[in-house]
């Protein structure tokens, strides 16, 4: 019989359940059980345990979980660690070893909690969705959404890509009376103009195919909230118009039918472009301009909020490692230096995406291209290199004739080549889990494996980086696919 053990409390407190099987364990986690640690008891010759231990880590990655089993079947202590089990014993143990391994995996738990919650300048605003006013700049910023949310007007956000301009958005309506309604997001650049009208505006009578019901749209969904327009400027004119009458007159025409639908929602608009020079260019008409840039908010760039990166650093580590199912790396002195000295073009988003490649390969892997505010594309380099990567890098390129492109093309494959192989390693050469981790297909994961052959004689010999950086070749893949 599986025996699951849901455990909260401090010391001999635990709260324990038990379930009659594994699958009846699996189906009360996919009911909403929130266990903190997850005990199995694997049977003489159980042949199911392992398939519900796959289930569990897909459905909470983070959840610790003991494997308990006997003597006989030790062997598959390498399988069940690779499908996501923290912990492995073997009978006879004693109660004392039991509860040993108990407390450490919950302890863990409670540090990557308390790492993820220490610093209360980070303000949850739901759906991952957070906000983080350290440095003067963002506390001015908050101190605007603070009085603009209780001010029931539209809102103009400006600012870099990738800066906050939806945190922005949804800080407002947290902050306002509307929090208790919906906030909804709408990309005005990723829909052309008829679909973009459908998902605003809905639509019905002759508009509805065969018969089907009216859509409701996006601005009928979000009564009483807040409706956040994404790339204003990529809206096309003749619905801007439409925009503009609903917050003139708070009512449109329904596009297929002759009624008009009152609404009341909050509109808060964004763009990244030089927007007062929109209407000019005949991209935003000037009357709707003029109605949203009387409430305007300007999001910083990343670059001149420096106090705030190593938070952002610390949590993007614990949130992600908690997606991934992995554990979360420290950042090395070093690494902390470079990132508070890098422009980063991309702002928050760039910052994140180093943060998930640092999590997969680790410090040695990454050297941040560019320092200064007009220098690189902004891209994380991942790179098999010394400390002084950059000055090493200057080295090789004045002492080879290849030229740039190829160059960039050799570390870009070099960086490919390191993620495959720290996702093969974190899986146990899973070929199938490494594809998923890496979020391509299988088919494209044993392409890549094929192409970084390293020789006929060593067919599947890749660099095998682990937890501290590059440890050589040779790592033979086993025939894993599942």
């Amino acid at each position: 019989m599986l025996r699951p053990l849901w455990s909260v409390g401090e010391s001999n407190s635990w709260h324990l359940e038990t379930a009659g099987s594994g699958w009846e364990a699996l189906e009360r986690i996919q009911s909403g059980a929130v266990p903190d640690l997850l005990l199995l008891d694997l049977p003489r010759g159980d042949a199911d345990t392992l398939h519900v231990l796959r289930w569990v880590r897909r459905l909470r990655p983070e959840l610790p979980i003991i494997l308990l089993s006997y003597a006989e079947d030790a062997s598959r202590e390498k399988e069940a660690v690779r499908l996501g089990a923290q912990d492995f014993l073997v009978r006879p143990f004693d109660e004392h070893q039991l509860e040993t391994a108990i407390r450490r995996h919950l302890a863990s738990l409670r540090d990557l909690a308390v790492g993820d919650c220490a610093s209360e300048d980070v303000e949850e605003l739901g759906e991952d969705a957070f906000f983080v006013g350290v440095s003067p700049v963002m506390q001015k910023l908050r101190a605007q959404a603070e009085l603009l949310s209780q001010a029931d007007v539209p809102v103009l956000i400006v600012g870099e890509s990738g800066a906050g301009r939806e945190t922005t958005a949804r800080l407002i309506h947290k902050l306002s009376v509307r929090s208790g309604f919906r906030f909804l997001k709408v990309n005005c650049a990723a829909l052309p103009g008829d679909l973009l009208e459908k998902e605003l505006f809905g639509y019905g009578g002759r508009l509805a195919n065969r018969g089907e019901p009216s859509v409701v749209g996006k601005l009928e969904l979000c009564e009483k909230g807040t409706i956040f327009l994404d790339e204003i400027v990529e809206m096309p004119l003749s619905l801007q118009e439409k925009l503009l009458q609903v917050l003139q007159e708070k009512q449109f025409l329904k596009p297929g039918t002759a009624n008009y639908i009152d609404v009341d929602v909050r509109v808060v608009v964004s763009s990244d472009v030089n927007i007062e020079r929109a209407p000019s260019e005949n991209k935003l008409r000037e009357d709707l301009y003029y109605r949203l840039s009387a409430f305007t908010v300007h999001v910083p760039a990343l670059r001149q909020r420096r106090d705030e990166i190593h938070i952002l650093l610390q949590h993007f580590m614990h949130k992600l490692a908690r997606h991934y199912g992995l554990p979360a790396r420290d950042f090395s002195p070093a690494v902390l230096t470079e990132c508070q000295q890098y422009s980063w073009p991309g702002n928050v988003s760039e910052l994140e995406n180093f943060v998930k490649r640092y999590l997969m390969v680790g410090d040695e892997e990454f050297n941040l291209s560019g320092s200064g505010e007009h220098g690189s594309a902004g891209n994380v380099s991942t790179r098999a290199t010394s400390s002084n990567g950059m000055g090493k890098a200057r080295a090789e390129y004045e002492g080879s004739s290849k030229s740039l492109k190829s160059l960039i093309r050799d570390v870009k494959s070099q960086a490919e080549r390191n993620a495959i192989a720290a996702a093969l390693e974190r899986t146990g050469w899973n070929r199938k889990a490494a594809a998923r981790l890496l979020k391509v297909s299988y088919r494209t994961m044993l392409y890549k494996i094929e192409q970084y052959r390293m020789s006929s004689s060593d067919p599947f010999s890749l660099p095998f980086v682990s937890g501290n950086g590059l440890k050589g070749n040779g790592h033979p893949l086993k025939d894993k696919a599942n």
